[in-house]
Formats: C-alpha cells, sequence, structure tokens
C-alpha cells in the first residue's frame, strides 16, 4: 500500500531565483520582453512554498520514487514508478495499490525553452531492473517503452497539445495519444499532467519500415525515415535560404548514431529533388513537379491544424516528416504534428494571438534564427493546391473542424479536470498572472480561460472560412434564379394569397391577407391527384402566415387548393426539387 502524503516545502525569493534568470537570458528575442512585474514575478516564483493533498482523484495517479537522486536533462537516472488506475472510472485513491503499472523507468528532463519553468516535463522510459527498455501497454495505448509526461504550465487551459493531437487523428493521421493524470515525485504533488505516446518509428506510431544498417540499396534504402525541422538540427541545411535564417533538418529515425553514409545521402538528396521541384517553372505539374516526391494530402492537413490553431513555431520547429519506401508509395508526408503548447492564441509575440493572418507568413512579421521554408508560399500559388484545399476545408468544416465539434473536444476536458484543477492552480497559481508568453488581456480564471480559447477559435475559423481560397472542383454551382412567386388575388372575395419559395425545398410558405375572419381548407395534391397535406386555416382579418412541411415530398409539380364557405376556389402551383 501507499503511504498517505503531504508536500511540504519553502522557498526564498531574491533577485538570483534561477527562473528569473533563465526568463533573461533565453535565445528567443521576444521573451527579452516578458514585461514581468514585481508582483507577478512574486506570485509566480512562490509556488515552491504551496502544500497540497491528494487523496482521491478521477485520474489516474503516478507515483514516482528517484530514491534520493536529482532527475536531470540527460542522462536518465533510473527510478521507480508506481500508477494507481482503478477499472470502470473508479475513484483512484493515493492509498490504492499500484495496479497498472510497478517497476523501474529511467527519467529525465524534457524540452527546450520550457525548462525555464518551476514544473517540468520529462521522458520516461520503461526499464527491468538491469535498466534495459521494456515494452508495456499503459492506459491502453499499445506496448511501448517510451514515454513522455507532459507539463501544461504556461498553457493555462491545460488542453492545446490535446486538441491539435485529436484533432489530426480526427483527420485520419497518427498523432499522440493522451491521458490526463496526477502525478507525484518524491512525496510531492506536481500536478495535473499529460501523459502521451511519445514521436517514434513502430507500426502502432510513425508506420514507417525498420532500418538496419544493411539497408543502403534498393528499395530498401528508399525508407522509412522520419526527420524534423527543428532546433539543435544534426542532419543537413536545405539549398533555399528561408528570410533570415537557413532551413536545418534532423534526423529522427533513424538517429544519427545508427544511420548509414548511405542513408544519409539517399533521404538529404530525395528532399533536395522536393525542393528543386518546387523551385521550377513546372512545380504544378501533378506528375513532374513537387507532388512526385511529397504527399499532397498530408501536407494539407497539417497546414491545416497549424492554421487553424495559428501555431507560432508552426513550420519552423518541431515539425515532423516521414517518409516511407519506394514500394509502399515512398513520397515525403509531414507530420505527426507535435508540440502545442503556445499555438491557440497563447504567444505574445510575431503576431501569435492573432485571429488574422496566414501563420505560414512568420518570415514576413518576424525575423528569427528559425525560420520557415517558403513550401508553403509556393503551394498557396499552386492552383490544384488551391482547390485541394478548399475541397479538404469544406468536407472538415462540417466534421472534425466543425465548432460543435471543437467545443466539444474543449468542454470533455474541462469536465475531465474539474476535481483536479482545483489542487493544480493551487500549486501552480499561475491563473490571473503573466507566464511566458501569455498574450493580454489575461483572464483571471480557469472560466476566464476557456471561454477565451472559444471565442477566439470561433473568429479564427471565421477568418479561415473568408481567406482560403474558394475555387477548383468543390466550388458549389450558380444558385439558380429564383421563380417568383404566384400570387393569386380575387379582389371580390377580398383575399390575396403568396407562396413562396418556388421552387420549394424542406418547407413552403404562405402568407393570406383576407378582409375578413372566415376559414380556408387546404389541400396540397400532387400531379396524379395524391393528397399529400390537408389542413383547416382559421384565418383573421389582416395578414396571416402559414407553414407547410414539403421535405418528404417527392420531386415534381403540386397544386395547393384553398377553399372555404365565404370565397371560391383558389389553386397555386409549385414546383418541388
Amino acid at each position: 500500500m501507499n503511504k498517505f502524503y503531504r508536500v511540504s516545502t519553502a522557498g526564498t525569493i531574491n533577485s538570483h531565483h534561477p527562473f528569473l534568470l533563465s526568463c533573461l537570458y533565453t535565445t528567443y528575442p521576444a521573451m527579452l520582453k516578458l514585461k514581468l512585474k514585481l508582483t507577478a514575478s512574486i506570485l509566480l516564483l512562490t509556488i515552491f512554498a504551496s502544500a497540497q493533498v491528494l487523496t482521491s482523484t478521477n485520474l489516474p495517479i503516478i507515483v514516482i520514487n528517484t530514491n534520493g537522486q536529482d532527475i536531470v536533462d540527460d542522462p536518465k537516472i533510473m527510478a521507480d514508478m508506481g500508477i494507481i488506475w482503478n477499472a470502470n472510472d473508479a475513484v483512484n485513491n493515493i492509498t490504492d495499490p499500484f495496479n497498472h503499472y510497478n517497476g523501474k523507468i529511467g527519467i529525465e528532463i524534457r524540452g527546450q525553452s520550457s525548462q525555464m519553468f518551476p514544473m517540468k516535463s520529462y521522458s520516461v522510459e520503461l526499464w527491468n531492473s538491469s535498466g534495459n527498455s521494456i515494452n508495456s501497454s499503459l492506459f491502453n495505448m499499445p506496448s511501448e517503452s517510451d514515454w513522455v509526461l507532459y507539463a501544461p504550465y504556461n498553457d493555462k487551459t491545460l488542453m492545446h497539445n490535446f486538441l491539435a493531437y485529436n484533432i489530426s487523428q480526427q483527420m485520419g493521421h497518427w498523432a499522440s495519444h493522451c491521458r490526463y493524470v496526477e502525478l507525484v515525485i518524491n512525496n510531492e504533488y506536481k500536478g495535473i499532467y499529460v501523459f502521451m505516446e511519445k514521436i517514434k518509428r513502430k507500426a502502432s506510431r510513425v508506420n514507417v519500415p525498420s532500418m538496419s544498417s544493411t539497408d543502403n540499396t534498393g528499395d530498401a534504402v528508399t525508407g522509412g525515415y522520419i526527420f524534423s525541422i527543428d532546433k539543435g538540427a544534426d542532419g543537413w541545411y536545405s539549398s533555399y535560404p528561408a528570410g533570415t535564417g537557413s532551413i536545418q533538418f534532423a534526423h529522427v529515425y533513424p538517429k544519427l548514431s545508427n544511420i548509414t553514409v548511405q542513408q544519409q545521402t539517399y533521404i538529404k538528396n530525395y528532399t533536395d529533388s522536393f525542393e528543386n521541384a518546387l523551385h521550377t517553372t513546372n512545380y504544378m505539374d501533378t506528375s513532374s513537379g513537387w507532388r512526385k516526391y511529397a504527399d499532397e494530402a498530408s501536407f494539407i492537413d497539417f497546414f491545416l491544424v497549424n492554421e487553424l490553431s495559428r501555431n507560432v513555431d508552426g513550420y519552423r520547429i518541431s515539425t515532423y516528416f516521414h517518409k516511407d519506401r519506394k514500394s509502399n508509395g515512398g513520397k515525403i508526408k509531414a507530420g505527426p504534428v507535435w508540440d502545442y503548447d503556445i499555438a491557440f492564441r497563447n504567444a505574445d509575440y510575431c503576431n501569435g494571438s492573432d485571429t488574422t493572418g496566414w501563420a505560414f507568413n512568420f518570415n514576413n512579421i518576424c525575423q528569427d534564427y528559425y525560420m520557415v521554408p517558403d513550401w508553403w508560399k509556393i503551394f498557396m500559388t499552386d492552383t490544384t493546391f488551391q482547390s485541394n484545399l478548399y475541397c479538404r476545408w469544406k468536407e472538415l468544416r462540417s466534421t472534425t473542424l466543425s465548432t460543435a465539434n471543437l467545443y466539444h473536444l474543449i468542454d470533455s476536458i474541462t469536465t475531465l479536470t474539474e476535481d483536479a484543477r482545483t489542487r493544480h492552480f493551487q500549486q501552480w497559481p499561475v491563473l490571473g498572472i503573466y507566464v511566458w508568453p501569455n498574450p493580454s488581456p489575461i483572464p483571471a480564471d480557469y472560466e476566464g480561460e476557456i471561454q477565451t480559447l472559444k471565442t477566439w477559435l470561433a473568429d479564427r475559423i471565421n477568418w479561415l472560412d473568408h481567406h482560403i481560397p474558394v475555387t477548383g472542383k468543390c466550388v458549389p454551382p450558380p444558385v439558380p434564379p429564383v421563380v417568383p412567386p404566384i400570387i393569386s388575388t380575387d379582389s371580390s372575395d377580398n383575399i390575396s394569397i403568396t407562396t413562396f419559395p418556388n421552387p420549394v425545398s424542406t418547407s413552403a410558405q404562405v402568407v393570406i391577407e383576407s378582409g375578413q375572419s372566415q376559414t380556408l381548407t387546404l389541400r396540397v395534391t400532387d400531379m396524379i391527384g395524391r393528397t399529400t397535406h390537408r389542413s383547416t386555416i382559421a384565418l383573421t382579418r389582416g395578414t396571416n402566415y402559414i407553414q407547410v412541411a414539403s421535405g418528404a415530398w417527392a420531386k415534381g409539380i403540386y397544386f395547393f387548393e384553398f377553399s372555404g364557405t365565404n370565397s371560391r376556389k383558389i389553386t397555386k402551383l409549385a414546383l418541388k426539387q
């Protein structure tokens, strides 16, 4: 049984606090404009004086014991990890046994700029007692050894990564699966974390073939590869400059330590061919242009996730690609999506919080060492790409990217984390204060964060609705001219009847001007005399409005027959499409 625990911590605040220094000496120019006021800094840094108690939760509980060691940024240290996750959504108690996992792990701090935050993210590898990796299925995810414990510190909604990954999954791509948990390390409560899959080559993750040191010729050398555009790149440089910087590629799989010279040469040359094709006069040619080397559909979906979220890091950092063997298609595919913590209105620099404008135009807005390749600008001049982009956007707007679906995702996480959030934000009291790179205005509470996110998303979608090029095969045909309504007037009966629209669709509207109170009978028949509607209408003196449901009618011509004791029969004709 696990021991009930209470956090007991204390901290001293001074101008030499390492967190404050890390903010001041960051590599991001925008971070030099943090605008942290002294009072906000003190509020932010006094988190170490909080004391939280976790007794039970609806979220799984992960407990890690480092046995007196500090967790560092490389190498991994050996620690013990236990997971409490009771079946059937039962409450998880800190005193329950470790029933989901109980064993050794290797753990290290992960991330780059996020390492400045007091709430750390971690890379976790499942180990045996000898320090060798082992696979296990955790939280119903496919069996693996490598996992991530992501700390949503500056994302006060707690859900930016979840949203991006879930959206991409609904589009039909692999993206990291996530599970919200509460974390305890060395008897200290650490708050809500997102336990998720790491980008890795495997049939259940990025499904490209395994490569060995002998796969150097023929079909074997053509795949599979995972590579990225990122900081600390260890691969090769693009031949095409971008803004004030250069595009650097990194080897993800095979790793630099494992990839052979032949494999390095192949993936560089293939990517060069893709870029060269983009920069030729026949780049739009569907057989000899850039599509010869790249999978257009994956690039369109990757584009839409980045633009929907207006990811300020999109396209230029944490941007992944993968390539299968030639015998299985063999083209470069964009993705998987990764690292959206400062997307969805969470960046106060380079227009990152705007609802307007294209994220791929970053180079026009900011000059940074890490720039966006010009691929996306070229894509947006390709008429076929524009057409296919519009078709995909139109399709997704009624499904995955409908406002209702996006709000449902947001509301689901809001409900799931409701109980745990109280502890989380007591441990990390960041609500209502500036944490890099939160834009202004900063919502005062969690409810305000969620409402701000929803409003921003709605405005962003509206901008995209009006700026994605409306062109190509999916553009709706011109609306046919409206047939004027037939107006029947009998002055002797002092009655006027108007029906519209004509043709009718789901319902017909009837407006009757009557000079007196009277009763009419309405009978609607088709061309062979079958009655499709009958009703009695009690008219008052003046204007009367009647609606006749017509959605179930077959296509054809229909007769509206009005008759009454004080008026002769009036017949109107309407076409049902």
